[in-house]
């Protein structure tokens, strides 16, 4: 069973492990955060934990396995009418399924806050694992190109 709790400030180091890994940062910025990166990145996601009641960043919590990666459902950044879903796994627990499981979770949460909303996932698109999840969910894509200097791929769940 998966648990999605809410990034508090103590969360950091939690948050370092995931995002301090090359591989797991492969398709987010290309390599592992920096210390500096991490805490700088941490500070904004706690910005919009503070300021949402029910979205924001989560640590993925599996009750076998402790914390294994985390996950956001927020409002997205170019379009408020737009919820966001992403989340990080750590590499261990990579094409385990727990991928599918975080998204049905963040899908069920989106719909119990706000069921009219459009969904939006952003990836890179030669992040086939993701694209293959998207579209399992009924996401379409919507854009190939660059968006802030990064290869990017956004797909939309239309409701």
């Amino acid at each position: 069973m998966l648990q999605f709790l809410k990034y508090k400030w103590e969360d950091f180091d939690n948050y370092y492990s995931i995002v301090a890994d090359d591989q797991v940062m492969k398709y987010i910025t290309g390599n592992a955060m920096s210390e500096k990166q991490a805490r700088e990145k941490f500070t904004s996601i706690m910005q919009i934990n503070e300021e949402e009641n029910l979205l924001g960043y989560f640590k993925v919590i599996d009750h076998n396995y402790g914390l294994i990666g985390d996950c956001k459902l927020v409002r997205y950044k170019y379009d408020r009418s737009m919820l966001e879903i992403g989340y990080l796994l750590k590499y261990a627990f990579w094409r385990k399924g727990f991928g599918t499981k975080i998204c049905k979770k963040l899908l069920r949460k989106s719909a119990k806050i706000a069921p009219k909303d459009n969904i939006i996932g952003v990836i890179d698109p030669d992040n086939v694992a993701s694209k293959r999840l998207l579209e399992k969910f009924g996401f379409k894509s919507c854009f190939i190109g660059e968006e802030d200097d990064v290869p990017t791929e956004k797909f939309i769940l239309c409701r």
